[in-house]
């Protein structure tokens, strides 16, 4: 199966600026050497606790930030080497569907508009076609077609979140950044929105890079699986294969949080002492050392490398040299 996207040691550094001059005294790594791949009209998720650099990855690939080092493929095609034209062809091949679906949606301009400003700019449909094509895209996305002259204070958040999708989707895009799509709704209307990216995704033969702090929603709705500590990937595979043997500390750590449906069933609480460190000034050797209860000698000293365990499912910890 082709890729889509692929990410090859990918770093984004911001600046620090300080000083009587405001020179650069430092830089925060945001996103310090992360690898993979995500298959044709697959679903890959990304998870991590807040700050660990998911979002920063997905705006990276999407080139809305630039790239510090590292390489970033689009069907073959390095997305950071394309020039203003190029790029603007791009822009209706890959887009993101924010987190936040108030302050994502200009509060001053009608939905009918909101969907349909970037189709008119890119010339997608002529303009007989324009107001029938605005209408099936918000259907697609259970929206009604009176909903266009409304404007988004006029909405529920559920409902203000597939205004979103749909204007991702008016564009008829391959690949989507889903950056936590539901993290700021209810439970009823997660599962109405989940199912819905389900159903698009079909329907078009979508790519998503599904990106959660919620590991219930992306065990339901990804086929691989990435997790993110402090700017670096330290497991990746089959989401089915994670979840029934997660390898590196901090995953278990992250899994046994994972409220059970069942209060007969007990899960053994997995609390991680101390704070993240600072992404700014990162600990030397693995960066997780400091809150790990399986830390060795080695693990202040060397950063582990990435290893296939099998199948696809690769590890980044010490406990697994050979």
């Amino acid at each position: 199966m082709e890729n889509v996207v692929e990410v090859k040691d990918l770093k984004k550094y911001f600046p620090i600026k300080g000083g009587f001059f405001g020179g650069v005294t430092g830089y925060v790594k945001a996103v310090d050497g992360v690898s993979f791949s995500i298959p044709a009209g697959t679903t890959m998720g990304l998870v991590g606790e807040s700050g660990c650099g998911k979002s920063t990855t997905g705006r990276t690939i999407l080139r809305l930030i630039e790239k510090t080092d590292g390489s970033i493929l689009f069907k073959g095609e390095d997305v950071s080497a394309m020039d203003k034209k190029k790029l603007r062809e791009l822009r209706t091949k890959m887009q993101i569907i924010f987190q936040d679906p108030y302050s994502s949606l200009s509060p001053r301009l009608p939905v009918g508009e909101i969907i349909g400003e970037a189709v008119r700019e890119h010339g997608l449909v002529s303009k007989e076609e324009y107001q029938d094509y605005i209408t099936q895209i918000m259907k697609d996305c259970g929206l009604q077609s009176y909903h266009k002259d409304r404007y988004p204070h006029e909405f529920s958040g559920g409902q203000r979140q597939r205004i979103c999708i749909a204007r991702a989707l008016a564009l008829n895009p391959d690949f989507v950044v889903c950056d936590e799509p539901v993290s700021a709704l209810d439970v009823s209307i997660q599962a109405q929105i989940i199912n819905l990216l389900w159903k698009l995704q079909e329907d078009r033969k979508l790519t998503y890079l599904f990106i959660s702090h919620d590991l219930s929603v992306v065990e339901h709705i990804s086929d691989s699986l990435g997790v993110m500590y402090l700017g670096n990937m330290v497991e990746t595979g089959k989401t089915n294969d994670i979840f029934a043997e997660p390898l590196h500390p901090y995953t278990k750590a992250l899994f046994s949080a994972i409220p059970m449906p069942d209060p007969e069933i007990k899960r053994e609480r997995i609390i991680l002492e101390g704070d993240i460190p600072s992404p700014a000034n990162p600990p030397e050797g693995c960066k997780f050392h400091t809150r790990c209860k399986y830390c060795m000698a080695c693990c202040k000293e060397k950063a582990p490398e990435m290893k296939d365990m099998g199948n696809g499912h690769c590890v980044c910890c010490h406990l697994y040299d050979r």
